[in-house]
């Protein structure tokens, strides 16, 4: 069995109705659950935004993502399985392999799993661990990303947040195809290189100016048809830095929780009829040192709870 860190405490709020209606996520959690339900594990590194020179301070984000979802009323009907924490290695590339590695059980285990970062290194292993739990079947993963950057830096000369999507593109490309769509753009992050490379890798993409719900279906429903197998990843950084402060590179004007939790439940609603499996999604570049009253941590955590709602919606479990 791979270590990680299972040092959080789950503590919280505790109703005094005696019925199972009144739980709180804090009171579902578990480190030895075995039935397949939700599995969580936390990336708690910045190793790869320090590398990209974005403000350091994401390795504490997955705790700061708990501690918000702790108090979080629960309308699930499953079970939670705290992975715990991958935490820094001497390498980047060693962490995220390790976090790949014990991401892969976690999917073993779970219909769903939830990554919590830490930066948004965590994409690369997030996809590696995917990719590697589907082995030879041939599977086609797409990936939605919400997310300002494009993140698709070439490593000159390490990787860092802001290569993983090119490196996925390299593994991909030699393997079942890179299917990448990126919601959010910030047109004065994103260099004219960086566009000149993302046509190239026939990405899918919206900018923030463009993006509302029709636009978004319009992009998504031809992508979808083409994948069997959906990754989606949030980078907090996509929000305006008025509703999300607590990021490495904070958006001056973003796209709002609305759209993307409304697309979140229409991709759940979608896996049938356009016959895709979706069973992993991450949040990113969660930065506690700079959030402010906690509303980054809030946020991720509410989109934690929407996510598993939409993507579990008609789970009998």
């Amino acid at each position: 069995m791979l270590g990680s860190d299972k040092s959080f405490q789950w503590r919280g709020r505790i109703d005094d109705e005696a019925a199972a209606g009144s739980y709180r996520w804090h009171q579902k959690v578990g480190y030895g659950y075995r039935q397949p339900g939700i599995g969580m594990l936390g990336l708690a590194c910045d190793l790869g935004v320090i590398a990209n020179q974005g403000r350091p301070g994401a390795a504490a984000g997955p705790n700061s993502i708990r501690a918000a979802l702790a108090n979080a009323a629960w309308h699930l009907n499953t079970s939670v399985q705290d992975f715990g924490n991958i935490t820094a290695a001497d390498t980047l590339a060693d962490t995220q392999q390790r976090y790949a590695a014990m991401l892969g059980q976690a999917l073993q285990q779970h219909v769903f799993t939830l990554g919590l970062g830490g930066g948004h290194e965590i994409a690369w292993g997030s996809y590696l661990g995917l990719a590697e739990n589907l082995g030879p079947a041939g599977r086609k993963i797409g990936i939605v990303n919400f997310d300002a950057h494009f993140d698709l830096r070439k490593p000159a000369p390490e990787t860092s947040s802001g290569t993983p999507f090119y490196q996925i593109a390299e593994h991909a490309n030699q393997h079942n195809g890179f299917y990448y769509a990126c919601l959010g753009l910030a047109e004065t992050s994103n260099t004219q290189a960086l566009f000149e490379r993302a046509q190239q890798l026939k990405v899918n993409y919206l900018s923030d100016v463009a993006c509302d719900f029709a636009a978004v279906k319009t992009l998504l429903i031809p992508f979808l048809e083409t994948i069997d197998e959906l990754y989606v990843s949030i980078c907090l950084d996509v929000f305006p830095a008025s509703v999300a402060p607590g990021v490495s590179a904070p958006a001056a004007l973003g796209i709002t929780p609305r759209l993307v939790i409304e697309t979140l439940h229409w991709l759940g609603q979608s896996q049938a009829g356009l016959n895709y499996c979706w069973r992993l999604l991450d949040i990113a570049e969660m930065n506690p040192r700079y959030d402010i009253d906690n509303q980054t941590a809030r946020l991720a955590a509410r989109l934690v709870c929407e996510a598993c709602n939409a993507a579990l919606k008609h789970d009998t479990m």
